[in-house]
């Protein structure tokens, strides 16, 4: 479906809905985060990070928005901790299920990244609770309500303020571009590392920019999908293989039987990686023509408004 002429854009493309729905998204979910759900936290991290892609362009009070979005990203942080190792242990199950190494070695891996993540959630409850995340959402909402009243007002109706959600979707476009280019065609974890954070970032804006333009099909949206999940499982993997390396070096007493068990397992990861590799390099031309073409300025983009800056 073609995205709407600006001017005909629906009453859901304002600013106070766009924020409302993702601070709905986010709200909804803290109650199963204060339960320490899973999925709750990983749902409540990904809002943060779309709550963070929105708020440069709501042209609030540099100094407000300035203080909003390090409250924000310091959510999506501290959550983030707790989330990677969530993801590590899921892995280790996974391992399990699938036999891909021998239980004794399995389970020191397990222990040691349960431990990490059961310290994580005790940071995560003194460093970030629940009554202050409720507090900045009770600010995001004040925000809300600020913006429906300018609204109300045809001058402030009439801004082109979607031409900053253009300039902020070229500049995250642009970035991919690099980072495809610098990754190659080699499997360098680092450097892929950087794609992926990159397309994730786009993503989040070529959502924001779909909402306000009311498209509902983009194949551009679905490569980058597609290219976070490839990479983003390669990474987990990544950081698991380093989790087994630390385990294998800290074995009291040694064990030489599970050393090569570990051993093993990192040999079987490594090489689940390579595989990821292969398909995501299937993708990387999709992801090349997406952001060589969301990359072009579009028509609405205000050269020096200065609001294409990095959200976090």
């Amino acid at each position: 479906m073609k995205a709407r002429p600006a001017h005909i854009m629906s009453l859901s493309s304002t600013r106070s809905n766009l924020l409302k729905k993702r601070l709905d998204q986010f709200t909804r979910v803290l109650a199963l985060v204060e339960q320490g759900d899973v999925r709750g936290l990983h749902r409540a991290r990904v809002a943060s990070r779309r709550l963070r892609e929105l708020l440069p362009m709501l042209q609030l009070d540099h100094e407000r928005a300035r203080k909003l979005s390090r409250r924000l990203k310091k959510v999506t942080r501290r959550l983030g901790t707790v989330r990677e190792l969530d993801v590590l242990l899921l892995l280790v199950d996974e391992l399990h299920e699938a036999r891909r190494g021998r239980p004794g070695s399995l389970n020191r891996v397990g222990i040691s990244v349960a431990k990490d993540r059961d310290d994580a959630r005790k940071r995560l409850a003194t460093r970030l609770s629940i009554d202050g995340m409720r507090r900045l959402a009770a600010k995001l909402n004040r925000v809300v309500e600020e913006l429906r009243a300018e609204e109300m007002a045809p001058r402030i109706a009439a801004r082109s303020w979607h031409a900053a959600v253009d300039a902020q979707l070229a500049a995250r476009a642009a970035r991919l571009g690099k980072a495809l280019a610098d990754a190659g065609a080699m499997y360098m974890p680092e450097r892929l590392h950087a794609v992926r954070i990159a397309i994730k970032k786009l993503r989040y804006a070529l959502e924001l920019s779909n909402e306000l333009t009311g498209t509902t099909r983009d194949a551009k949206l679905t490569a980058l999908k597609r290219g976070q999940e490839l990479l983003g499982r390669m990474h987990d993997l990544q950081v698991l293989v380093e989790r087994v390396r630390q385990v294998q070096a800290s074995l009291t007493p040694p064990s030489v039987t599970i050393w090569r068990s570990l051993d093993a397992t990192v040999a079987s990861l490594e090489d689940e990686c390579r595989l990821l590799h292969a398909r995501y390099m299937r993708l990387r031309d999709k992801l090349v023509a997406a952001a060589d073409t969301l990359s072009a300025r579009p028509p609405g983009a205000a050269a020096g408004n200065g609001l294409s800056r990095r959200a976090g």
